[in-house]
């Protein structure tokens, strides 16, 4: 069986890619591109030059807003990595409240739509501290009410052979009336993978030909600091002369003009940011081209970045990890197979439906039950 995906905040495409990267044990599921969204044209366009070249009017460019989901194609799977700028443990953590914090609820109103089979959504960690834990419990029981069985995991990328320490909040919904289990795939078999940020981007080396590898142009000053800030030190932690000092007042984020230690997975890449957030090499002071990033995101080096060099950077920043992606999809296509693989606890619990349960407005964790606790429910 191949599910035909359907996505919103699509981004440049690694989840995309890691989707139709996948198959089944068997090879007999897999997962095949049908529509996405985004609001930016430089992203939608390097979605379609890598995922749908020969069908670019699949991928529609607007404001989630304005978007006319009843025009939509039919799709029996869906993904959204809603914006996570409300929910990021760096701001305000608005939450639900905040200007982007409501965009979860166009993913509903395309799983409420369509009902797939199961759906993915992913977000930031903080996710399920904003609002102190309030916007979860929203989100959570929006998609609960829609019929699904709900798998949340807090995943560590880095866990999974991801040469970076990126953290986020997966949610695999999965219909209720099919009563499948979806299971965390384990992170066992990465344990003895190199992840360091040397490895990433030395094995192999960076072919020459590769496209978005430009460098960035450098000022003397920061050329400057960067030479006295060791491998794994930033702006703050490192012995920096008076002169080369950083003048901020307040909360000292530790990612400002952090050299990457050779030895270690990279900090998270992000997408946007001022001086002192592109991510810095461990040996040449400078900030990492755009390709080497890309790399820590386990994008392949013919994944093409269309766009200025800041919009690729935005665009890789805000991506989700190839590799992780492809395996959290292999684990449903597994599911949905009926096949075993290894897999581990979750670090929250299955959220699962109940017999003639009512929801109430406490904390999300008492809204629903473990299978393993009470089993006679399904």
């Amino acid at each position: 069986m191949v599910f035909k995906l359907g996505e919103l905040f699509c981004g440049p495409g690694g989840i995309a890619c890691g989707a139709i990267k996948a198959k089944s044990i068997d090879g007999k599921y897999a997962i095949k591109h049908e529509w996405a969204n985004d609001y930016d044209q430089d992203t939608c366009n390097t979605y379609i030059k890598n995922i749908c070249p020969e069908n670019p009017g699949s991928v529609i460019t607007c404001d989630v807003k304005k978007l006319d989901i009843d025009s939509l194609g039919k799709i029996d799977a869906f993904a959204f990595g809603f914006p996570c700028n409300d929910f990021s443990m760096v701001g305000e953590q608005k939450g639900t409240e905040g200007k982007f914090g409501g965009l979860f609820r166009y993913g509903i109103k395309v799983i409420h739509k369509f009902k797939p089979k199961w759906f993915l959504a992913e977000n930031v960690g903080g996710l399920s501290n904003a609002n102190e834990g309030r916007a979860f419990s929203e989100i959570l029981k929006a998609m609960y009410e829609e019929g699904y069985d709900l798998f949340p995991h807090y995943y560590k990328f880095e866990q999974y052979g991801v040469p970076q320490t990126r953290h986020r909040i997966i949610i695999v919904g999965i219909k209720k009336e099919l009563g499948l289990i979806y299971r965390i795939p384990s992170t066992s078999a990465y344990k003895k993978i190199d992840i360091s940020a040397r490895n990433a981007l030395e094995n192999p080396p960076i072919p020459s030909t590769s496209m978005n590898n430009e460098l960035t142009k450098q000022s003397d000053i920061v050329r400057r600091r960067l030479m006295h800030i060791k491998p794994g030190q930033n702006a703050f932690n490192a012995d920096l002369p008076e002169e080369l000092r950083l003048n901020v007042k307040g909360a000292k984020i530790s990612q400002i003009y952090k050299r990457l230690h050779p030895d270690l997975p990279s900090y998270t890449v992000t997408g946007s940011g001022g001086g002192g957030t592109h991510v810095y090499h461990w040996k040449e002071p400078r900030a990492l081209t755009n390709r080497e990033r890309a790399r820590l995101q386990t994008f392949d080096d013919s994944y093409v970045f269309l766009g200025s060099k800041e919009s690729v950077r935005k665009q890789i920043g805000m991506a989700v990890p190839v590799k992780g992606a492809k395996i959290i999809f292999e684990a449903i296509l597994n599911t949905f197979a009926g096949l075993d693989y290894e897999w581990e606890e979750a670090s929250m619990p299955m959220l699962l439906h109940k017999k003639n349960a009512q929801l109430t407005d406490s904390k999300y964790l008492d809204q629903f039950i473990l299978l393993e606790k009470e089993p006679e429910y399904r």
